[in-house]
C-alpha cells in the first residue's frame, strides 16, 4: 500500500472558477487585452513544468497527446477494454488533472510528490491501446519510457522538493548543495544581479576551480549585447575560488511566446502606463533582465484601478529550496467593484491603523504609499497554484520607497474555503457550526489585513552603496534590548538574499500575525460590515481558523529531513506554538480517540481570552519578528523562528504523533478548472468547462489550439537538453 499522502483521492474537490459575469461586462477592447495577456500567462506557465522536476514536462506531453486524440469520455471505453476498473480510470483522470493544476507532479501546496493511484501495468495497457499510441507507437513508447520510472518512484529523495539529499529541485543541477547556493548568492549580490529569473548549474572546472553557469530566462539566446537591451550582464566572472558564467536562453522558446503575446496585448492597452509596463516586460523576457521587470512593475504600480488587472513574471520564491529564485506565474483578472470598495476603505484607514502595530515608529516606513487594493475575479492564473490574495511586487527596493498593490481573489475565496461539516476535523460540534457560518467573512478580513498591513508594513534599515543610511543611527534603538541599532542591510542585500531559506515563511508569519492583531480592532471589522456580536464571532472564527490551521500544518512537515515544505503552513504552526505557550487556557490541544476508534485530536480556543492573553502574546511575538527583520538580524531571527518551527515528541505536546493523526484525517486541497478565451471574428469568447477531473483535463487540451504540438516539441527539447544535469 502506498501512503495516501502520495496520491490524490478520487473524490478530491474540483471546482470551476466562475468569471463569466465579470468577463461579459468587459468592452471588446478590454476582452482582447485580457485574451492576449492570458495567452502570455498560459505559455509562461509551462515554464513551471521545467522548474518543478525532471519528469514533469514529459508526463505533461504524454497526457496532452493522449487526451487530445481521445477526450476523457472517449478514452473511458479504451480503459475498460485495457482492464481498468472504473475506480482505476477515475484515479488516472484525477492524477492527470492534478498534474495540470499543479503544473508538475509535486503538490504546489506542500511540495510533496503525487503518483498515479493505479498499477503501472494497468496505466501502460491504457496508453498502449490508446488512439495516440496506435497512430504514433514509436513516439508514445519513447515518451512513456522517458518518464514512467520517475512518475512512479517514491525513493526517499523523490518524495518532496528540496536541495541536495533533501529532495528534488530543478532550480539547481543535481550536483549542487547548500554551500553552492550560498556562494552563488554572494556572487549575484556582488554583481547586483537578482536571482529571481535564474537557475544554477555546476559544471566541471579547470585547474581545481569550481565552475558554475547562472542561466537567465530569456527569449534571446546570444550572450552578447543586443539592440534595445542596454548593458549586458552576461559573461565570465571570477569570484572567490570559483568561475561563474552568466548566460542567457533558459526556456527561450516559451519566453518568446510570452513576449509575442504581451506585444499583441499592448495594442489594446487602456493607457500609457499599461503600454510602458508591457514594453518593459517584453524587454525583461527577451533579454533576461530583472531590472526591466522592475521598471515594468513601477509602471504597473502607477496603473491605478484598471478594469483588467494582471501581473506576470518570476514572482514567488517559495519553491526554490534556497528561497531566492522565482517560480513563473501570470494572472489576468477583472475588478469586482462592490468588494473593492471595502478594500479601498481599508486603504484609507491604513495611516490610522499602522501606528497601532506593536513596534516603534522608527521601525515603520517613513511614508505609507497608498496602494491599489482590489477584489478581483480571476480569468486566468497560470503557474503551480492559485492563492487567495497577493501583495506585489516582491522587490524590496520598490516596496519600501515606491509602493505596491494588493489583490484579493474573490472567486477563488468563494470556492476554495467552503467545506462540509462532516469533513471538518479537530473542532467541537458548536465550533463547527460557527466555523461554517463565519469562515468566509473572517478569511476575507484576514486576507485584507495580511496583504495590505502585513506585507505592506515595516521598514528595512539600509545603508546604500554610497554609505547613506535610511534611519538615524545615533537615536534609533532596538525595543527588545534598548541598545542602538547595530546591524542593517548593506548595498544590494535584500530580505530574500539575507534570510534565504526562512525568508518566505517568516514573512508569511509576520503578515498572519498582523491580521490576527488588527482584526481585534472594531473599526476594521466595521469596514467589512461586521458590528456587535457578529464582529466578535468574526474575530473568534479568525483566531480559531488560525490555531486549527497550525495543527493542520503538520501535514507539511517532513520528520526525516526535519524540514517544512510549505511556507504558510509552517507560519501557522509557529503561531499555534506561540499561542499555546501563552498559557492561561487560551488554546488547548488534546489527543483523543475518534468515534471511528482511530486517533483523533481536539483544539479549542477560549474566546474570552482572545482580547487579553491572545493579543498580548501576538503583540510580543510580532514586535520580535519585525525587529529582527528591520535590522537584518539573521542569527536572531533564525533562532526565534526555527525554535518555534521545531516539531518534536517532547514537551507539552507530542507533535510528531499529532502529525500522524493529521495525516490520517487530512482533506485534499481543492483544484480549480479555468476557462479559456478564443478570438472569434473581431470578438473574444469565453469557453467554460465543468468542475470535474474531465473538465480540468479538457481545459488544458484545448488551451493551445494553434500550436500545441510545436509547444510540446519545444518542452521536450528543453527537457532533453538539461536531462544530464539532474543525475
Amino acid at each position: 500500500m502506498v501512503d495516501s499522502q502520495y496520491y490524490l483521492p478520487n473524490d478530491i474537490g474540483i471546482s470551476p472558477l466562475d468569471c463569466a459575469e465579470a468577463f461579459r461586462q468587459l468592452s471588446p477592447k478590454e476582452k482582447l487585452y485580457a485574451h492576449y495577456l492570458s495567452r502570455a500567462a498560459w505559455y509562461g506557465g509551462l515554464v513551471v513544468l521545467l522548474q518543478t522536476s525532471p519528469e514533469s514536462a514529459s508526463i505533461y506531453v504524454l497526457l496532452q497527446k493522449l487526451f487530445r486524440r481521445q477526450p476523457p469520455a472517449q478514452l473511458e471505453g479504451v480503459a475498460t477494454a485495457a482492464g481498468l476498473s472504473p475506480e482505476e480510470y477515475q484515479a488516472f483522470l484525477v492524477y492527470a488533472a492534478g498534474l495540470y493544476a499543479n503544473m508538475g507532479n509535486y503538490k504546489s501546496f506542500g511540495d510533496t510528490k503525487f503518483i498515479p493511484n493505479l498499477p503501472k501495468d494497468k496505466l501502460k495497457s491504457l496508453v498502449w491501446q490508446s488512439q495516440a499510441f496506435q497512430e504514433s507507437p514509436t513516439e508514445m513508447e519513447a515518451l512513456w519510457n522517458s518518464c514512467v520510472q520517475l512518475m512512479y518512484s517514491l525513493e526517499d529523495k523523490q518524495k518532496q522538493l528540496g536541495l541536495g539529499d533533501k529532495g528534488i529541485t530543478t532550480y539547481f543541477s543535481g550536483n549542487c548543495c547548500l554551500e553552492d547556493a550560498e556562494l552563488a548568492q554572494k556572487f549575484l549580490d556582488s554583481k547586483n544581479l537578482s536571482a529571481y529569473n535564474t537557475r544554477l548549474f555546476k559544471e566541471e572546472g579547470a585547474e581545481g576551480k569550481r565552475c558554475y553557469q547562472v542561466r537567465l530566462a530569456s527569449a534571446e539566446k546570444k550572450d552578447s549585447s543586443a539592440d534595445g537591451e542596454g548593458e549586458t550582464r552576461c559573461g565570465k566572472y571570477e569570484f572567490e575560488d570559483a568561475v561563474f558564467h552568466v548566460r542567457r536562453g533558459d526556456y527561450a522558446p516559451l519566453m518568446k511566446k510570452v513576449s509575442d503575446n504581451l506585444d499583441k496585448a499592448k495594442t489594446y492597452a487602456a493607457n500609457e502606463s499599461q503600454q510602458r509596463m508591457l514594453e518593459e516586460y517584453v524587454r525583461s523576457f527577451t533579454y533576461g533582465s530583472v531590472d526591466a521587470h522592475k521598471e515594468g512593475s513601477r509602471h504597473w504600480i502607477k496603473d491605478k484601478g484598471p478594469i483588467v488587472e494582471s501581473y506576470i513574471g518570476f514572482i514567488e520564491s517559495y519553491r526554490d529550496p534556497f528561497g531566492s529564485r522565482g517560480e513563473f506565474e501570470g494572472f489576468v483578472a477583472v475588478v469586482n467593484k462592490s468588494m473593492s470598495a471595502r478594500f479601498a476603505k481599508l486603504v484609507s484607514s491604513a495611516e490610522v491603523l499602522l501606528p497601532q502595530l506593536p513596534w516603534p515608529p522608527a521601525f515603520e516606513k517613513d511614508n505609507f504609499l497608498r496602494p491599489d487594493f482590489t477584489s478581483l475575479d480571476v480569468l486566468t492564473f497560470a503557474g503551480s497554484g492559485i492563492p487567495a490574495g497577493i501583495n506585489i511586487p516582491n522587490y524590496d527596493d520598490i516596496r519600501q520607497t515606491e509602493g505596491f498593490k494588493n489583490v484579493s481573489l474573490g472567486n477563488v475565496l468563494a470556492v476554495a474555503y467552503s467545506t462540509q461539516k462532516e469533513k471538518l476535523t479537530f473542532l467541537e460540534e458548536n465550533d463547527k457550526d460557527m466555523y461554517i457560518k463565519w469562515k468566509s467573512p473572517s478569511f476575507e478580513v484576514q486576507v485584507g489585513l495580511h496583504e495590505l498591513l502585513g506585507h505592506g508594513s515595516g521598514k528595512l534599515f539600509v545603508q546604500d552603496e554610497k554609505g547613506n543610511f535610511n534611519f538615524e543611527r545615533d537615536s534609533v534603538r532596538n525595543p527588545e534590548t534598548g541598545e542602538l541599532i547595530s546591524s542593517w542591510y548593506k548595498g544590494s542585500e535584500t530580505w530574500d538574499s539575507k534570510f534565504s531559506t526562512i525568508a518566505s515563511s517568516y514573512e508569511e508569519c509576520r503578515a498572519e500575525c498582523v491580521g490576527l492583531y488588527l482584526c481585534l480592532n472594531k473599526e476594521v471589522l466595521s469596514i467589512f460590515g461586521h458590528e456587535g456580536t457578529d464582529a466578535e464571532d468574526v474575530i473568534y472564527v479568525n483566531w480559531l481558523t488560525m490555531v486549527r490551521a497550525g495543527l493542520l500544518g503538520l501535514e507539511f512537515y517532513t520528520p526525516e529531513s526535519k524540514s517544512w515544505r510549505q511556507a504558510h503552513m509552517q507560519a501557522r504552526f509557529v503561531i499555534l506554538r506561540v499561542l499555546l505557550e501563552a498559557g492561561e487556557g487560551l488554546v488547548t490541544l488534546q489527543e483523543r480517540t475518534g468515534s471511528d476508534g482511530r486517533p483523533d485530536a481536539l483544539i479549542t480556543l477560549d474566546r474570552s481570552k482572545v482580547h487579553t492573553v491572545g493579543k498580548s502574546a501576538i503583540q510580543r511575538f510580532l514586535c520580535k519578528l519585525q525587529v529582527h527583520k528591520s535590522t537584518a538580524d539573521v542569527d536572531g531571527g533564525r533562532a526565534l523562528y526555527e525554535g518555534y518551527s521545531a516539531v518534536s515528541s517532547t514537551g507539552s505536546h507530542d507533535f510528531l504523533r499529532l502529525r500522524e493523526t493529521v495525516l490520517l484525517r487530512k482533506e485534499a486541497r481543492k483544484m480549480f478548472v479555468q476557462a479559456n478565451t478564443q478570438v472569434k471574428g473581431e470578438g473574444v469568447e469565453l469557453v467554460d468547462y465543468e468542475g470535474s477531473a474531465a473538465g480540468l483535463i479538457s481545459s488544458f487540451t484545448e488551451r493551445f489550439p494553434e500550436d500545441a504540438e510545436e509547444v510540446e516539441a519545444q518542452l521536450l527539447e528543453l527537457n532533453k537538453r538539461d536531462a544530464p544535469c539532474w543525475c
